[in-house]
């Protein structure tokens, strides 16, 4: 593949995975745009910041854009063409679901109902969409398969699952080729504020009381942004046809207890327990069988090295003063 001449489309380009893969991309020559709606979900300041870095490429394009703006995505669209698309632009938190959950609607069903139905009449190598591991909702079948009977107990789990029925119906009718990533707990440098161990670390920093529901005990297969990329970049040489899922995660499910103790590190926290919240899952811990199989990817991250990467990130960019 002759990266110098692929352009591909990145939506949430200013988000946490969508800047990750841009940058990413950048780095290997590809001609890049990306598009983002600076939603206020959380800082705009942290997202801007990203976009600046992203726009030291001289392959990258940017616009401000809103996918549920029909008019202006139809003609941005129009007159760009893609060899690849990857929607990473969603309405993330599971308990902001609780909120306002018709913003779920709006901005992860609707608006990917309207790009991939914009994209019809365009010739595209391969869509890659963002789903997550929320589509299983609690379970005891560990680790869970991408075959999992899918019960989500929040209204962005629901609005995941029904983005992989709406990719599922392109593809069928429209014989899209399209994947979905059912992304486990994905964390690392320039993280979202609003992630838990995002939140840990601000605590830390500015010694705040932090809040740990069930008194922290959860278990999340955590998985490092750095492996994410990669596997990206592995099925996207790849190029399968049909309508693919895969888990993207490490198979390694850790309680949230053993990064508050880790290395003894947050010693300005100062911990309030609280009870559990139902809409929340108790453990994820994702089978990655599959996306070894198909990627050849086997060399995951441990929880050490990349918290300690993200740590150490966190503190030298001075992260908590943008976040």
């Amino acid at each position: 593949m002759t990266t110098t001449k692929k352009k591909i489309l990145i939506t949430g380009a200013a988000g946490f995975i969508g800047f990750s893969l841009a940058n990413y991309f950048l780095k290997k020559n590809y001609n890049v745009y990306g598009i983002d709606n600076f939603d206020q979900y959380y800082s705009v300041k942290l997202k801007k910041i990203r976009l600046q870095r992203l726009k030291k490429f001289s392959k990258f394009k940017f616009i401000k854009l809103d996918l549920n703006d029909n008019k202006n995505l139809k003609l941005f669209l129009k007159k760009k063409k893609f060899n690849y698309v990857y929607h990473m632009a969603a309405q993330a938190g599971v308990r902001h679901s609780l909120e306002n959950p018709l913003k779920y609607i709006n901005t992860n069903v609707l608006a990917f109902f309207n790009l991939l139905n914009l994209l019809k009449k365009k010739v595209i190598d391969h869509i890659y969409y963002a789903s997550s591991s929320s589509v299983y909702g609690d379970s005891n079948n560990f680790p869970i398969k991408e075959n999992e009977f899918l019960n989500p107990k929040n209204i962005y789990g629901l609005s995941k699952k029904l983005n992989e029925k709406i990719a599922e119906f392109f593809n069928r009718v429209y014989d899209y080729n399209i994947t979905g990533l059912r992304f486990f707990t994905v964390y690392g440098e320039w993280g979202r504020p609003d992630m838990f161990i995002m939140k840990l670390l601000k605590a830390n920093e500015n010694k705040l009381f932090f809040n740990l529901n069930n008194k922290g005990n959860h278990f999340r297969d955590f998985t490092y942004i750095n492996d994410v990329l990669k596997i990206i970049d592995k099925l996207t040489k790849i190029n399968q046809k049909g309508h693919n899922i895969y888990n993207i995660c490490s198979n390694s499910p850790i309680n949230l207890k053993y990064l508050i103790a880790f290395k003894n590190l947050f010693k300005n926290l100062k911990l309030v327990y609280r009870p559990k919240i139902n809409i929340e899952v108790l453990k994820t811990h994702g089978d990655n069988a599959l996306i070894k199989k198909t990627t050849n990817y086997k060399k995951f991250t441990p929880i050490n090295i990349g918290f300690l990467n993200t740590f150490n990130w966190y503190k030298k960019n001075n992260i908590n003063k943008i976040s």
